[in-house]
């Protein structure tokens, strides 16, 4: 998501921004908790209000039910994780999530999922939205559709002082022990492309390690079974701040900025109404309070006219 100066910027000013510890789940070490936690986005959520135009475009049983159920993977700092009582979701796309729908007059509920069992779990119906980073992929288009409200790109979180001289390269990583998570744009994308590179040229293929959550991989990153971990830039610089520094972003600009949305079933009539408040949320000032609490860089940011996918 943001090039190598901004996020060492970005993980350097979260040391001050992460100053109350508590126990949690957000990484392998976690010894700090994000900013403001247990606050949740509530104030800018109620500022909002409800968009009636935006409400108006909700399918009737939906509106009639009243409530909107949201799959998030909660090992995923700052986006989407555990508060110190271990039991609260906190986060940027949590965040999103009650904005969205303060929008539509609908309560939400957060409900925790592994990142590989979400957007199988829109296809059957089990939940109404995932909203987990997902970037937006062809691939990944062809099973579910998004609404887009960020931009990012892919680091490689490495041990402090990058002993092994990694970067998000082929040719750096080539016969390396690299982990992502499972259902990840790096796990089934990027480190097989990567990979295919390294035979191709001859050298030996990349060891993909690949884990259920985000928490596993940065552990198998910090106990040495793991050379790297590849996920989102700006999650991994955050990461590794509420570590205490035990791994950091590898130096280097990011890989790929894609946009990063929240998903739906495939033809869902709910994505009108998510379109329509997402555009709400990102024309008010709630967007750049939301960025601003959990220190998003300037690089996430999109426009409204990018809320609508060609």
């Amino acid at each position: 998501m943001l090039k190598k100066n901004a996020a060492l910027l970005f993980a350097g000013g979260m040391i001050l921004a992460l100053s109350a510890t508590g126990c949690t789940n957000a990484s392998e070490a976690g010894t700090s908790q994000g900013p403001q936690s247990g606050g949740g986005n509530a104030g800018a959520s109620a500022a909002l209000g409800v968009n009636e135009e935006a409400r108006a475009l909700l399918p009737a049983d939906l509106r009639d039910k009243g409530s909107l159920s949201i799959a998030s993977d909660p090992t995923y700092p700052p986006f989407e994780y555990y508060d110190t009582d271990n039991k609260t979701l906190i986060g940027w796309d949590i965040d999103m999530g009650d904005a969205i729908g303060a929008v539509l007059g609908l309560e939400v509920k957060h409900v925790p999922a592994t990142f590989d069992t979400i957007l199988p779990g829109l296809k059957s119906g089990k939940y109404d939205l995932g909203m987990s980073t997902f970037s937006v992929t062809d691939e990944r288009r062809q099973a579910v559709d998004f609404v887009p409200y960020l931009q990012g790109g892919s680091g490689l979180a490495v041990a402090p002082g990058n002993p092994d001289a990694l970067g998000v390269d082929p040719d750096a990583l080539c016969g390396k022990k690299i982990a992502a998570q499972k259902g990840s744009t790096q796990s089934q994308e990027i480190l097989p492309a990567f990979s295919k590179t390294c035979t191709d040229g001859g050298k030996k293929a990349i060891d993909m390690q690949l884990f259920p959550t985000q928490n596993d991989a940065n552990l198998a990153l910090t106990s040495g079974r793991v050379q790297g971990v590849m996920a989102d830039s700006v999650s991994l610089a955050y990461q590794g701040t509420l570590a205490g520094g035990k791994f950091e972003l590898a130096e280097g600009p990011d890989y790929e900025p894609v946009l990063t949305a929240t998903a739906l079933g495939k033809g869902s009539d709910l994505l009108p109404a998510i379109q329509a408040a997402t555009k709400a949320i990102l024309e008010s000032p709630a967007y750049g309070e939301m960025n601003t609490k959990w220190e998003l860089p300037e690089s996430t940011v999109i426009t409204p006219a990018d809320v609508v996918l060609k």
